[in-house]
Formats: structure tokens, C-alpha cells, sequence
């Protein structure tokens, strides 16, 4: 039997954490074939984006059209797109199939990954024909142009007729992290799950995501996609943590293995 196929349109990332190397690990993760539109090279390490080049917009036209015509593509993931003209190309080709949009907009080193432009086109095209967002609440905010609580911001974006999950919280306060999923014309709900408190976790956003929309290709519903998104990305929390690789926010895992993973030095890495 084949396995589903997910789809991520995204930029990479030279150190492995984020971008489609984080997706492609864990759709293979969670068993699914990963393909890959690459819309952005990065000079990228955990300390932060020290260069970006773009992709020609044909390049970027030509690989989805290369995934589409040969590959039964059941769900999409989209990261870094980078310009309006990448986000609306993204919003025409692949509105017909599950649509899970990381809207990375800014870098969590401050890098900006997309402008005003950008912005507005998720919003006039993007989000209208996504089947979920997921933005953090720096992100949900960049959305929506104001600053407000997460269930407020899920609440007002998910007018644009996506389901939003607003992901995040106070974990060293509580102990836990607590998603907000807002569904069209409804009362945004927590979703909440253990707390991992780790800084190895650059690329949880993208792994959240692409965690999700391999639950999505699975046929999993949205509510239970998201809370084994979640439980993944916490598992993977759990297992970088002990590590000490790189000089900033170390990556977070994708290796998936029932078995502790050892333990690297920055002396013998």
C-alpha cells in the first residue's frame, strides 16, 4: 500500500532545524512521503538567518507543477514563501486539498522573512483558502496588525473562513502550553498539552505544522490532528533537550526512536 503524500512549500535551513528539512523529517516520522517546492535557500544556523536567497518565482512555479502533475498530493504545508507573488501562486494551486499555512513571517532572531506585502497577501489570498493557520502569537498578531490575547486573535483571523491555531503560552508559569483553535463562526477552544521547558527548540513551529498536515494526509479530523501534532512536537522536546548542539537555540529532535538518545558535548561534537 502507498503511503498518503504531503507536499511542503517552504525555504531550507542549513542547519537542519527548520524549513523543509524539519518538515520532510517528520513527515517521514509519522509515515508519510514528503515532497518539497523550495521557495528560499537560507545561510541559517541556531544563532539565526545570516542570508536569504530567493528562488526565481518560475523555479518556484514549475517544481509545484512538477509535484501536482505526478504525485497524488494529499495534503500542503506551507512555510517561508517569502513574496506576494509566491503566496498568491500558493493560494490558486493548491486550494482543492488540505492546506496547513505556517505563516513565517519573522525569524524568532528578528530576520524579516516577508513585509507588508507579504502579509496582506495571506490575508487577502492565502488564508481564505487555507484549511488551518498556525501562527505563534507574534505571528497571529503580525496577521492581524494588533496585539490581543491568543483567543481573541484565533477568533478575529479565523473570520477570514480558516480554522486557526494560535500555538504557544506561559509554560514556565504553568507547566503546560496551550493552543487556541478557532473554527469559522465559533468560540475559540484550549487545546492544552505538557510543557517542555528546553531552548533546543528551534523549528517547533515548522515541525508543529508539518506534524499536523501529515495527520491531516493520514485522514486524521482537525481537533485530533492537532492534538497528535502536538504530542509529537512534545515527545521531540523532550529527547533535544539533553543535546548541546550549536551555539544558540539548539534544533529540536527529529530522530524517532523509543531508545534514549545519546548524549553529544559541543567538546566532541
Amino acid at each position: 500500500m502507498n503511503p498518503p503524500v504531503a507536499l511542503t512549500v517552504a525555504g531550507t535551513d542549513s542547519g537542519g532545524a527548520a524549513g523543509t528539512a524539519a518538515d520532510l523529517a517528520t513527515f517521514a516520522a509519522l509515515g508519510v512521503h514528503g515532497a518539497c517546492v523550495i521557495t528560499a535557500v537560507t545561510a541559517q544556523d541556531t544563532t539565526g538567518v545570516s542570508d536569504i536567497h530567493a528562488i526565481p518565482f518560475a523555479t518556484i512555479e514549475a517544481q509545484l507543477h512538477a509535484v501536482f502533475d505526478d504525485l497524488p498530493v494529499a495534503a500542503v504545508k506551507t512555510g517561508m514563501l517569502g513574496s506576494a507573488e509566491t503566496v498568491e501562486l500558493v493560494a490558486r494551486l493548491c486550494a482543492d486539498r488540505p492546506l496547513v499555512v505556517d505563516p513565517v513571517l519573522v525569524a524568532t532572531s528578528g530576520a524579516v522573512l516577508g513585509g507588508e506585502d507579504v502579509r496582506r497577501a495571506y490575508l487577502d489570498h492565502l488564508l481564505p483558502v487555507a484549511t488551518v493557520v498556525t501562527p505563534n502569537l507574534d505571528e497571529a498578531r503580525a496577521l492581524a496588525g494588533r496585539d490581543g490575547s491568543p483567543e481573541e486573535l484565533a477568533e478575529e483571523l479565523a473570520g477570514l473562513k480558516p480554522a486557526v491555531i494560535v500555538t504557544g503560552g506561559d509554560p514556565a508559569a504553568t507547566g503546560e502550553c496551550t493552543d487556541w483553535l478557532a473554527e469559522p463562526g465559533k468560540s475559540a477552544i484550549p487545546l492544552r498539552h505538557p510543557a517542555v521547558l528546553t531552548s533546543n527548540d528551534h523549528g517547533t513551529g515548522c515541525t508543529y505544522s508539518s506534524a499536523l498536515a501529515a495527520r491531516l494526509a493520514h485522514g486524521a479530523p482537525l481537533r485530533e490532528g492537532a492534538e497528535q501534532a502536538a504530542a509529537y512536537v512534545t515527545r521531540q522536546l523532550a529527547t533535544s533537550r539533553q543535546w548541546t548542539l550549536g551555539r544558540g537555540r539548539g534544533p529540536v529532535a527529529h530522530l524517532f526512536t523509543d531508545q534514549p538518545s545519546p548524549t553529544s558535548t559541543k567538546e566532541t561534537a
